[in-house]
């Protein structure tokens, strides 16, 4: 079964009565090239599991399958599973679990159905809820290798650009905290079915194994970040001090101490100076 086959597609979706979900960001991908590389360049191979996010009709999740051990997919839209139970039909390494991936317990997931295996993510994810997926899977210390999902072109360059540099918010350093992001290739967006307004890029982001703080440092460490890009315009000492409610001298005193200048902007700092900012500034507050 062709499901990049766009009389195919049509076929399918009619026969099962599927209208499209401007709610769940729902765009299928209808070229055939594209499914492949994802699964090739996202670590779907021999001794791997992959959790998928979001299965659409099944077109990646079959690449995924043909690659790797075991797939398990996580879709919300209930109106898919017979669709997926057609589509997948030849496929006896997948399994998927009709849930809200913002709710589902992963590490149960993990636990339970890849014991022994490698794991990666491998997605083409709703347009809406990017950023909050990719935080879940950052934030949730997985036992995972690799993120690898299509996002909106613009979202891929934040995601993907230095911090410290202009490109970069908060979720920059979020992800090169927790590991290594870079731009596999660009979709254009006549590659999907319906076609969305803007185009695409696929990101692979490569996780730590040990992570630089313990918990209680990192939590602090990004309610720092989140403060002063919440207020980019701002001074990292006004940002911070009016939203953590610290006095402008202990951050000035936090500033100086790893040799800043109180003019500062959060923006600008890199990853090390972000960190050595942030728990003198734990020490000090």
């Amino acid at each position: 079964m062709n499901l990049t086959n766009i009389s195919t597609v049509r076929d399918i979706l009619e026969r099962h009565g599927f209208s499209f979900s401007k709610g769940l960001g729902q765009n299928f991908i209808i070229n055939p090239d594209i499914c492949p590389k994802i699964a090739e360049m996202g670590n779907a191979a021999k001794g791997w599991g992959v959790i998928e996010v979001g299965t659409g009709i099944g077109v990646l999740t079959a690449e995924l399958a043909k690659r790797a051990d075991k797939v398990c997919a996580v879709e919300l839209d209930e109106r898919l599973m017979p669709i997926l139970a057609e589509t997948l039909a030849d496929f006896d390494n997948i399994k998927i679990f009709n849930q809200d991936i913002m709710k589902c317990d992963l590490q149960k997931l993990i636990a339970e159905e890849f014991e022994g295996l490698e794991v990666a993510v491998c997605a083409n994810l709703p347009y809406y809820i990017t950023s909050d997926i990719i935080m879940l899977l950052l934030e949730s210390r997985l036992p995972i290798s690799s993120v690898t999902v299509m996002v909106q072109k613009e979202v891929a360059q934040r995601l993907c650009a230095d911090v410290g540099t202009r490109n970069a918010g908060a979720i920059t350093v979020s992800v090169n905290y927790y590991g290594t992001a870079k731009t596999l290739f660009n979709v254009s967006r006549g590659s999907f079915m319906p076609a969305p307004n803007v185009d695409s890029a696929v990101i692979r982001i490569d996780l730590n194994k040990e992570h630089r703080l313990d918990e209680e440092d990192e939590k602090f460490f990004f309610r720092v970040v989140k403060s002063g890009f919440s207020q980019r315009r701002k001074t990292a000492a006004n940002a911070v001090s009016s939203l953590m409610g610290i006095s402008k001298e202990k951050v000035y005193s936090a500033l100086n101490a790893v040799g800043l200048s109180e003019n500062a902007r959060i923006e600008a700092l890199d990853m090390e100076q972000l960190i050595a900012f942030a728990m003198e500034l734990k020490k000090v507050k």
